[in-house]
Formats: C-alpha cells, structure tokens, sequence
C-alpha cells in the first residue's frame, strides 16, 4: 500500500512537470509606480480575457509566468484607479519587461489600496465569521487569522503547529487519529476546542491536519452556536480551516521537506484551466509526509489529496466541488495519565517525576490506520446587487482501528501500603479502536441580502441547517499489560509489543466501549448586522435548534436506548462603534453556546441542555494604512446547567442533580504589525481565570483541571529584504509561552503541575519568483517541556526542517 502511495505521487509529480516543462513559454514582468514615483502594491495585473494574472508585490514587483508565444493585451487595475492596458508581444522563452505608471482617481482616493505595506499576516475581512462578508472592525467578536504567508515564513506543514499563532489557543494533545474525534485537542478561554469546521461547515479530520491545501485558518473566540451550532463548536470557539480555491490562470509549486526524525515531505499545488473558454477551473493539493519522534517507537507516515473544481455558469451562477482524502498509518505519542491520588507519587510536577522523557516504553511501534474521506460542494447564485444564495453540502468519513497505548505512574505504595510516597514506576497499558467509524452529514442553505429601511443599512443572513451524524466507533482496552520502570532502565520494555499485546487480549478478559448512535440536527437562523449610522452598527441574531438523537445501541443489533429530543434558542447581540472610521472600533458582544443533555435528575426530572453565555467588550484596531492591526478584549463566561452528582439521597449513590456553573472570565490583546516595509510581527497575550461553581465539594472554587494554563503569550518577528542585493532573502523568530499548567486539580486527587515553558524557534528564507528555499529550527533551545489534557505529554525537543520549493 505504501507502495502505491509514493508510485501515485510520483506520476503527479512528473505530471506537472511534464506540464510545466513540455511547452516553451515566455515571462511577462515588471513595475508599477504612482504618479509620484512610489511603488504600487496590491494592484491587479492580467492578460486581458486569457484567465492569467497576479497581483503586484510591496515594491511594485509583478511576475506573470508560462505565457504562450503571442499577443496579448496586459491590463492593470485597482478599486480607485484608472484600469490601464498595453499590448506585447511575446516569443519562447523570452522575458519581457514592461512598466506601469498609474493615474489616481481623485473621487475615489480614499479606497485606493496603493502601498499600504498591508501586513501580510493580517486579514482585515472574513466571508464565513458572521457568514456574511463582513470586515473585522465591523464585526464584535473576536477572531485570529493565520495566514498562508504565516504558514510559508515558518515552513509550517499542518493546522496543529499553525495554532501557535493564535493569542490564548493551547494544545493539549497531539492528534490521537482515532475515528470520529481523532484531531488535536486545543483549550481556549478554559474550554477544550478542536478543528471541526472547514469553509464554515462541518469538515472532521481523523489525524494530523495537513495543511497543504489550507489558506488560512481563522480561529473565533467565544461561545458561536448561534451560527455554527453546538455539535461542531465549544464555549470556547472553534477553529475554522478555509481552503485553497481554483483561480483564473496556471500555475502552482512542488515542495520537498526534510529534517529532524527522519522527516521527509513531498507536496504539490496545481492549478490548470479545464475548458478552453475559461469556465472551468481545477486545483490539485496533494502531500505526502512522514516523520519519526525522539522517542524510539514513534512515527506518523500519512497521504493526503485535496482536488477541487469551480465551474462559473454565468454571472450569477457558478459551482465549487472539492474532496479531502487522508489516510495513512501512526502511533500515538506517549501520554501518562494520573489514577493515584498525587500525595501517594512523592512529587507534584512534571520536571520532578523521573520518568524518561526519551522513552516511549514500548518494544515496538503501536499502530493503528486511519482514514478519512469528505466531500463538499457549493453552488452560489446571484440574484441581484443585494441578494444572493449559498447552497452548501458536506459528507465526512472517519475511520481507525488499531492500538492506542497509554501509561500511568503507580506509586510505590501499591506494592507496600507501608512505603513512604513515591513512584518508580509506569503501567503500560492499552486502549485501541476496533474498525470505528462516524459519518456526518450536512446541508446549509443561506440567503444574504442587503437593503435599506429609510436610511438605515441592513446586510442580512437567513439560514437553514441540517446536520446528521452516524457513529459506529467501538474502543477496547486493558487496565494494565504490565508493571516496568520509569526511568528507562528496564530491560523488558521490548516485552511491550503487538504480539505480545494480541496475545495478552486472547488469553484475558477485556472492555468494550461501543459509541452506537445517530442524531439528527435542524436549525435555522437569522442574522442582521444594521448600520444605525455610518459609525455606530449593531448586531442581532437567533438560532433555533431541534436535537433529535436516535439513541446508543451496539454492535450485536440490540434496540437502541435513550434516545431524546431538545429544542433549544440560541441569541446573539453585538454593538460596534467607530470613533475613527475604519481604524478604531469600539465593541461589544453577548453570544451563546449550548449542550445538549441526556438522562434524568435525582427527582425524575429529564435534563435540559446546557447553555453557556459571554459577555465580552474591547478595543479593535487597523490603523496607520494598515500597518498595525489588533484587538484588547475582556470578556466573561457562564456556563449553567451543568451536570453534577447529588449527595442528598443515601440510598441513591448515582443520583444527579443539573445546577452546576463554571466562570470563566480574562483577557485577551493581539497585534499584528507591518511598521516599515519588510517587518512584520504576530504578538498575543491571554489570561483565563476559571472555576467551578457550586459544583461537587471535590472541585469547588477549583480551576477546571482541562483548561490548560492560566497565562500564555505568542511572538513572531519577520523581515524580508525588498531591494538590494539580499531582495528576497528573510529571516523569522519568536517562540510561545505559556505559565504552571494544573492538569490534576481536586482535594481527593491532590494538584499536578505542568511546569511553565518558555519555546523559541526561528527561520530563514530566501524567496525567488521560480523557486524559494527555507530552512527553521524549532525549540531551539532544546527545552523539555509538557502538554496535557489531565495527562503528562512530553514535546518535542530541538528540531531541524529544510525546505526547497520550485514554482511554475
């Protein structure tokens, strides 16, 4: 299979370079300048009717490759400029140089976007955050975009490592690649979030989140399921991966990768007309990566694909069908979990524990395969100016089987009840998936209009969802294989393997856990953003939601159980002002989340869904032509309704009572910058403070123990050279922090802290209009540091990446 694999990226390799050198083609390049002599960034540059262009560069730089021998008209334009056309005249091989000189429309100068020195890691507007374009500071939530010039400058390969880039994000695991919910887990605002949206809609991935075909990744902060629903988001937000589109023209880059732990990466994106009367555009991402670990025993090899097809009927209509395939094969990274209360280990954090952070303390790898396959397409239609329509569908497959090992520290006491505290050792231990698989499904419709009510603008979504998942996940497992070492010293740690473990689970009895269900998701929504004057805009929106899940049955055909249904309302309000048009905003928001509850209380009576309300205000900014964008927010959580035991009743040890809370309240700033052309800068700060309220007299007034820590920070600081002799070159650096972690944090268990870490990681680049080469090393300091979800993950220590890309 592996095989098969590399045999197909190879002919997609030397497909598009046969593409790419079978014709001899000319170079059509140059400058554009304003009236005054200044570079002209950002301005359009085509051969008019051929479905060729690009855009010009921070110096007025343009490059227009694989042009066929001929004549062309080329032409420039830009909202507020005077479009400008030059015929040339071009032969094989030939590079031909040909110059602008731009003319400002004076009734238009203000919306000229001319040398801005835009910071490139910023995004001022976004189509799917209010699901409406809409520009952030007219919007009053939050949200970080990481773009794909981020992903490029930091030789970033998948969604996972991206976050680091977004202020208050943390992971928490690595992706476990299991059926269903095999993501990365991250925390946000004391909530755990992982990557269930893609272009807005559902979009589950199994494993590792490649990021060849991703052009950016916006991350929403805040309880969202007024418009994205509860099943997909978090009270925390959610993170929303927006994929790469076809585009008018040709051309695309082929990219391999190389480093620390056996790293080797292949990836390719081809862009290419289909018809010849310009309709029809196709794009293929495609990677194919595979990297090992410090650990011994620990690798992840997977395949990705991603094609994609736009067909534009007419003006008013044009479709977009595109698939995600993944599949491969891995071991999960070694996670130690806590079952003994923390007084009974002897030490209380991660840097003082012993255990040997190179091990993986198997024999042999543990694998398990993945798969995943989703569909989507979209049709959008263009009634008029003010009304349009966006039909969307999404169908998601997610499948693994295979083992997932985890270790537990077992205090010495377990032996000798008389031993004084301490640990000195690990149970190894299993938890695999047997054939797991979830569908979902969904359809969106949305209708976005824009009209007036007397002088007042409305810009409107109406939508309609509907949302089916089908799980059919089955995990297993064993409390304990054995007993070894922690220090690394055990000779039998080869003893760990999969024979020995197939041979464990056929001579012992074992649990099941089957995760049988279906459920059903109708919604619809309306969102209204109303500009009460030119400065002021509100926001008001309202999703109703009926839950219809079908209930858990298993494999063995039983009749399902507990199924229920819940209708739930979901409100949104936000209010912006702008004291400085267009570059200062004031916001404020209330938003809502839900969760919907099973089963009954101490009393009888069933469980209604959770809820989670935020009340959140702060300052966005993008002044100084674009050169400093940011945002200073504090906002305010309540979940109510939670779940909890209820000790009332003696004879009733199980019984439940729905009135628990959780607070979470902090603050988060992030600015990116563009201060002098060249310089760019993503910084962030977050501080989360939570706790459980009313909750059992275990946790009471306790910082939730899944909430990861308390204050983090990001930086990035890049410059590129523009002009000189070193134009093109560039080189990065910066690092994440993040404070004492508790991820054991109750009176029975004790507390367990993940030390604080402090992560530096720097890059190089130089950036040529044909090829670009980049080299990184992260954690450069080679610091032993840990992650977790109420586990002890250790990270990755200093590693080494090269890169080298030809573009065509």
């Amino acid at each position: 299979m592996n095989k098969l694999k590399l045999c197909t990226l190879t002919a997609v390799m030397l497909l598009i370079n046969l593409v790419a050198f079978g014709q001899q083609f000319a170079t059509i390049k140059g400058k554009i300048k304003t009236a005054d002599g200044k570079p002209a960034s950002f301005i359009s540059v085509g051969l008019k009717g051929k479905g060729q262009g690009t855009t010009s560069d921070e110096t007025g730089s343009y490059t227009i490759n694989r042009v066929k021998p001929g004549t062309y008209m080329i032409k420039v334009s830009a909202v507020g400029v005077n479009p400008i056309e030059k015929t040339v005249t071009v032969t094989s091989e030939e590079t031909k140089i040909v110059d602008f000189v731009i003319v400002q429309n004076s009734t238009e100068l203000s919306e000229v976007n001319i040398n801005k020195h835009r910071a490139k890691y910023a995004a001022k507007k976004s189509n799917d955050v209010a699901k409406m374009p809409l520009s952030n500071l007219e919007n009053p939530q939050v949200y970080t975009t990481i773009t794909k010039e981020t992903f490029t400058d930091q030789l970033i390969f998948s969604v996972d490592d991206a976050t680091r880039n977004a202020v208050g994000i943390q992971k928490l695991w690595e992706s476990t690649s299991r059926g269903g919910d095999g993501g990365a887990y991250y925390a946000s605002r004391g909530f755990i979030v992982q990557s269930k949206l893609r272009n807005g809609i559902a979009g589950n991935v199994t494993s590792r989140n490649d990021a060849a075909n991703i052009e950016s990744v916006e991350v929403i902060k805040g309880p969202s399921a007024t418009l994205f629903g509860s099943t997909l988001t978090s009270y925390g937000g959610l993170i929303n991966r927006i994929t790469k589109k076809p585009f008018e023209g040709i051309g695309g880059e082929v990219t391999y990768s190389a480093g620390s732990y056996d790293l080797n990466r292949v990836s390719a994106d081809f862009n290419f007309p289909v018809d010849k009367a310009n309709l029809i555009y196709a794009r293929l991402n495609t990677s194919y990566n595979y990297k090992g670990s410090f650990q011994e025993n620990v690798f992840d090899r997977g395949f990705f694909i991603a094609p994609s097809l736009s067909y534009k009927v007419n003006d008013k209509l044009d479709f977009t069908f595109d698939a995600e395939i993944a599949n491969g094969k891995n071991t999960l990274k070694p996670f130690i979990f806590f079952y003994f209360p923390v007084a009974q280990l002897g030490f209380d954090r991660a840097d003082q524990s012993g255990v040997d952070y190179n091990k993986s303390f198997a024999g042999g790898p543990m694998k398990q395969k993945y798969n995943s396959t989703n569909f989507f397409g979209q049709a959008n239609y263009k009634f008029n100016e003010n009304w349009s329509s966006h039909t969307s569908v999404s169908t998601n497959y997610s499948f693994s089987n295979g083992r997932g090992t985890y270790l537990f520290l077992v205090p010495n006491s377990y032996f000798n009840p008389a031993a004084a505290p301490g640990a000195d050792y690990l149970s190894r231990a299993d938890q695999s998936t047997d054939n797991s698989e979830v569908y979902t499904y969904e359809v969106q419709q949305n209708f976005n209009g824009a009209f007036n009510i007397g002088s007042v603008k409305n810009r409107i979504v109406i939508g309609l969802d509907y949302l089916r998942q089908n799980s059919d996940q089955l995990y297993y497992s064993i409390d304990t294989f054995d007993i070894t070492n922690k220090n690394g010293n055990d000779a039998n740690y080869a003893n760990f393997n999969e024979k020995n473990l197939a041979a464990f689970y056929a001579a012992n009895s074992y649990s099941k856990y089957p995760i049988n269900f279906k459920s059903n998701t109708y919604s619809a929504y309306v969102s209204d953003v109303i500009n009460l004057t030119d400065r002021l805009i509100a926001l008001a929106a309202l999703r109703v939601d009926r839950f219809d899940n079908k209930g858990n049955s298993d494999r063995a055909g039983s009749a399902p159980t507990g199924a229920y249904k819940q209708t739930v309302f979901s409100p949104k309000f936000g209010l912006v002002f702008q004291p400085i048009k267009d570059q200062l905003s004031l916001f404020a928001n209330y938003q809502n989340g839900f969760n919907n509850i099973n089963g009954i209380d101490y009393q009888g009576n069933a469980f209604k869904p959770e809820q989670a309300n935020q009340v959140e205000g702060g300052i966005k900014l993008d002044a100084f032509n674009n050169k400093i964008t940011g945002s200073v927010s504090y906002y305010y959580i309540k979940v109510k309704d939670i779940v909890r035991g209820y000790n009332g009743d003696p004879s009733n040890p199980n019984a439940q009572i729905q009135d628990g809370n959780k607070i979470s309240k902090g603050i988060e700033a992030e600015i990116i910058a563009n201060p002098v052309n060249g310089l760019n800068i993503i910084a962030g700060f977050a501080y989360n403070d939570n706790k459980l309220v009313n909750a059992s007299p275990d946790v009471e007034g306790r910082r939730d123990a899944y909430s990861a820590a308390p204050y983090s920070a990001n930086l990035w600081v890049s410059y590129k050279f523009n002009t000189g002799s070193l134009s093109g070159f560039g080189l990065g650096a910066g690092g994440n922090y993040a404070s004492d972690n508790k991820i054991v944090n109750s009176v029975s268990q004790g507390v367990f802290i993940l030390p604080a870490y402090k992560v530096f990681n720097a890059s190089v680049f130089y950036d040529h209009a044909r090829f670009r080469l980049g080299a990184k090393v992260d954690n450069f300091t080679n610091q032993k540091y840990w992650t977790g979800y109420s586990t002890m993950n250790p990270q990755d220590l200093r590693t080494f990446t090269g890169s080298v890309t030809y573009k065509f």
